[in-house]
């Protein structure tokens, strides 16, 4: 058996972030396990190949969501990806931080450490910034957050125009000073190409001798001898393989995957664990509950003036701009669809930002009922705002299906299960109306789509939303940190309530859902953690 210092369980966001750093000083030997392929791949690197990879199984985990009582029965289509980078490498690359207000938010929960001015320097450290450095942005960090302000859609300026003349403020840098009002997103792309912590962190780390990278490893269960993790037990190819951690296993496999391989190793909901023949290694209650994730209605709109739709539907346009970018790494394929947006209060007496916005050049009104195919967007001119709460206040949670290892976990996101969150919702489309009507955006559009303006009563605004509302794919919280094991999985410094030698770092940690895109919230998580990491192993020989 192979023997290791550390075992990382996912080579996703964070688990790159922790190959590099564990291995950086060469005094810990390092295995990497992932269940997907590599993620040198042409669709992976161009950034809107996004749209392609959404539907791959062999990069993409695809999973499906129970079905919803209040979402009409339907089911949700929730991404993961399984290849390095994890879902970091087929997300929408919005750089975002989210409000310091929420990461104040976490340490009130009782996780010291976590606090705006403790998790600032971690921003700082891991990002690359087009306006740094500066005592709030970083330079020279692993992960370069380009400024895409110059080569956006022209439709960007009216809708940010249209902001404005809502009232609503524009921000010189969303994760600056002051994280609210509208702007262009900040995007992870560097040069034409997706930046994800497999290329910023992991590929030059895979040149050292003490780290093993191990793809296609599909991880069975966690080994326990006595109360301490001690090995995991995997397959390649068919093949049962296990290795042996002399420290830690750091579980990185994100808020899904996580708590299905706690409950598969014994660890959760003892009773639930029981019924399906698990021996209860540690009764974790917490352990897939909490679940949170964020709810987003898009209204539809036909327009008068060009959009993306037509660069990138007809073979022509598609032809135009694949060699723009074939050649120059720029164009459309270089950028995300989510071009501008922003975080904006609904109503007067809110602390902090409650709605995010999103802007798209584009639409896809024909396609396929859950597809979003970004190459092929609508046969006419048209553009989508999006509205999503920040902060919802429903819960679920991830639960097993079976004992098999390859079976898919039960995910009930309860979505609207609590009133608030409607109408947080609502609150969202009238802002997404009003938006329309302002004298900037009222003359791009030649008619609502959807959800159409037969639809305007309270009770059809609920209906649409209903009927349409879908993730944004930020699911967080199914072992989150806290000080209470009833209630929370692992501790401050993300041990494993109740076991030792056993670690969390993924997304599932976060005591509750960041006002805005996860994706730059999980590499701070995960670059913290490694300096706790470090410091626990300077302590213990």
């Amino acid at each position: 058996m192979n023997t290791f210092d550390y075992i990382i369980v996912g080579a996703g966001t964070a688990g790159c972030v922790l190959a590099e750093r564990l291995t950086a000083d060469g005094r810990h030997r390092v295995l990497l396990l992932e269940a997907g392929p590599s993620d040198q791949r042409f669709f992976v690197r161009m950034p809107i190949g996004y749209g392609r990879c959404f539907f791959d199984p062999e990069i993409n985990w695809m999973y499906r969501t129970e079905p919803e009582p209040a979402l009409g029965g339907r089911t949700g289509y929730w991404p993961r990806g399984k290849l390095l980078g994890g879902s970091g490498t087929i997300n929408a690359m919005v750089a975002l931080r989210g409000h310091p207000a929420d990461f104040d938010e976490w340490a009130s929960l009782g996780n010291p450490g976590w606090g705006w001015s403790d998790v600032l320097p971690y921003f700082r450290k891991l990002e690359d910034s087009p306006f740094g450095p500066s005592p709030l942005r970083g330079a020279g960090g692993p992960m370069p957050v380009a400024d895409v302000s110059g080569e956006t859609h022209p439709m960007c300026e009216a809708f940010l125009q249209g902001c404005l003349e809502a009232g609503l403020p524009r921000s010189p840098d969303l994760n600056g000073a002051i994280a609210e009002g509208v702007a262009h997103y900040q995007i992870s792309v560097h040069r034409g190409s997706r930046v994800s912590t497999a290329t910023a962190y992991l590929r030059p780390a895979m040149r050292r001798a003490n780290l093993q990278v191990q793809t296609h490893a599909h991880v069975q269960r966690i080994g326990f001898e006595g109360q301490r993790a001690a090995m995991l037990h995997y397959g390649v190819g068919g093949q049962p393989r296990q290795a042996r951690a002399t420290r830690e296993v750091i579980v990185c496999a994100g808020s899904v995957n996580t708590p299905q391989l706690l409950q598969l190793s014994g660890v959760g909901p003892a009773a639930q664990l029981s019924a399906l023949g698990i021996p209860v290694v540690h009764d974790s209650p917490a352990v897939g509950q909490h679940l949170q994730d964020h709810l987003c209605i898009d209204h539809v709109y036909r327009a008068r003036s060009p959009s993306l739709n037509e660069q990138l539907r007809p073979w022509h346009g598609k032809l135009r701009v694949g060699l723009q970018y074939l050649l120059t790494r720029r164009g459309p394929l270089a950028l995300s669809v989510n071009q501008a947006g922003g975080f904006v209060r609904t109503r007067p007496g809110l602390a902090r930002p409650d709605l995010q916005l999103y802007f798209s050049p584009l639409s896809y009104t024909r396609s396929p009922k859950g597809k979003r195919p970004l190459m092929s967007p609508d046969p006419f001119p048209g553009f989508m705002l999006s509205a999503q709460p920040c902060r919802p206040a429903s819960r679920g949670h991830v639960a097993l299906r079976s004992s098999h290892p390859m079976d898919p976990p039960r995910i009930v996101p309860n979505s609207l299960a609590d009133p608030q969150d409607l109408e947080d919702l609502l609150q969202g489309a009238d802002l997404l109306r009003r938006l329309a009507a302002t004298p900037a955006l009222a003359r791009l559009v030649a008619q609502e789509m959807q959800p159409g303006s037969e639809v305007h009563t309270r009770e059809q605004m609920i209906e649409d939303i209903r009927a349409r509302c879908s993730t944004v794919f930020h699911p967080v919280s199914t072992c989150r940190m806290g000080p209470d094991p009833a209630q929370s999985v692992v501790d401050h410094r993300l041990r494993v309530h109740g076991l030792a030698g056993l670690r969390i770092v993924d997304a599932s940690v976060f005591p509750a859902v960041t006002s805005g895109n996860t994706n730059v919230p999980v590499v701070m998580v995960a670059e913290k953690a490694a300096d706790l990491l470090l410091e626990d192993s300077r302590l213990t020989p």
